[in-house]
């Protein structure tokens, strides 16, 4: 071998190596774009707004906020719940802002960041339904999401879990008697609570969550500089009120859910839960 195939054979290795070694942050700042996956109809996290059509909610604007963050724009991907997780680890986007909850089976197969809110998953009934604890709802049909930690908690539970493609579906069917009651987030349960006085079946919420699952951003594995710019990024927001400011917007005091964000951005391992599988 001369030496003129002996430098193109270190080159072609050192490229080699360098590619292997990138990090998906390389990536997002060379492309000046952050891919998000959000939901595609979960409000009010995200979902279409009936008069522009474009993507809104409080997921879509923390990932604008992030991209800003970053110095690039955000690029938003809605995706059904169950398709998180996959569309982080085949690449299809760089990171997953979907009310994303951290789980044993999720993080062996993607990166987390730190959380920044503790989530809960609550069981909601018609109100004229005689349970006042998730125990008298073992071996009884509750209705959830597909593939989300709602249908995980009804497994849990050791209940006949009936999933759906979307929470409002799975929503309707409680009400049309198909189901005894319906798994989700706090919130989104606390709007069908209250829509429910006015309209259909009047519900009421189980006051003993069925979960508490810590909330994060999800990234595809092995990009450490990622995962640590994002976890800055995020301390960087919340240390100036930009993550209450946009909760506040879509979940606080003057909205339908009424809800106050106490948690900090902090590592998971200063949180004091039971990991689900």
């Amino acid at each position: 071998m001369n030496w003129k195939c002996i430098i193109l054979a270190a080159s072609l290795a050192a490229a080699a190596t360098s590619q292997a070694n990138a990090d998906q942050l390389d990536t997002i700042m060379s492309n000046k774009t952050l891919r998000c996956a959000t939901f595609a109809d979960v409000p009010p996290f995200a979902s279409p707004d009936p008069k522009t059509r474009e993507m809104a909610g409080f997921d879509v604007d923390l990932c604008n906020a992030i991209a800003k963050e970053l110095g690039v724009k955000a690029e938003i991907k809605p995706v059904s719940v169950e398709a998180r997780v996959p569309e982080v680890k085949l690449g299809r986007v760089d990171v997953a802002v979907a009310n994303l909850a951290y789980t044993l089976s999720r993080a062996e197969q993607i990166q987390f960041s730190d959380p920044y809110y503790l989530a809960k998953e609550m069981l909601i009934v018609p109100a004229d339904d005689p349970g006042t604890k998730k125990s008298d709802y073992v071996g009884q049909r509750i209705a959830s999401s597909k593939g989300s930690t709602s249908e995980l908690s009804v497994k849990l539970n050791k209940s006949e879990p009936l999933t759906f493609q979307d929470t409002a579906s799975a929503y309707l069917a409680v009400q049309q008697g198909k189901a005894r009651g319906i798994v989700g987030n706090t919130m989104t349960m606390t709007k069908f609570v209250n829509e429910s006085k006015t309209r259909g079946k009047e519900m009421r919420m189980i006051e003993e969550p069925m979960l508490f699952q810590p909330i994060g951003i999800g990234m595809a594995k092995d990009n450490p500089a990622l995962t640590a710019k994002i976890n800055e990024v995020l301390r960087k927001l919340d240390t100036a009120g930009e993550i209450n400011r946009i909760w506040d917007k879509w979940l606080g005091p003057n909205t339908e859910y009424k809800m106050t964000r106490t948690d900090k951005v902090v590592p998971l391992s200063e949180l004091k839960f039971e990991p689900i599988p």
